[in-house]
């Protein structure tokens, strides 16, 4: 075969072109191409770390806000648990104001509704006293055919009852 007869002859030329060629893949990509990847990959790095940076930076601010927002909410929480105290505390006093003054008002019915009912058996007693009285005389006129005084019928019913 012809081809093969001249790669003898040709081998060292074509040897030197390779690298020649090879060499001057190797600058163009070595010293041209590689530095402009390096500094762009360079670049993306410190593009991610400062997005790094920042999103740690937001987060601890978001961390502080929130922190101040649960600091806030307990202080808002604990004054509204005063407010209810206290209001509740007002709402005691002015019921146990209301419950007094209606007891006091209900002690002076009873008082008033005691001194009718004393009026009243008082009144109930005398009435008794008066008819015993003179059922007294009466039955001992029939019975023993006596006259007796009204008076002293009276204080003897009165000897009996309160005897």
């Amino acid at each position: 075969m012809p081809q093969i007869s001249q790669l003898a002859a040709t081998y060292s030329s074509q040897i030197f072109w390779m690298l020649v060629i090879f060499g001057a893949v190797f600058f163009l990509v070595g010293r041209g191409m590689a530095p402009k990847v390096l500094e762009t990959m360079e670049g993306r790095d410190q593009k991610i770390a400062a997005d790094l940076a920042a999103a740690e930076a937001a987060r601890h601010e978001a961390q502080a806000q929130d922190d101040a927002w649960k600091a806030a909410a307990a202080k808002q929480r604990g004054e509204a648990q005063a407010l209810i105290a206290a209001a509740k505390a007002e709402a005691a006093k002015a019921t146990e104001g209301r419950l007094a003054s209606a007891g006091a008002e209900a002690e002076a019915k009873v008082a008033d509704a005691e001194a009718r009912i004393a009026a009243a058996r008082q009144g109930a007693l005398a009435e008794i006293e008066t008819v015993a009285a003179d059922a007294a005389a009466e039955i001992a006129a029939r019975v023993a055919g006596l006259t007796v005084a009204a008076d002293a019928a009276r204080a003897a019913v009165k000897d009996v009852l309160h005897g």
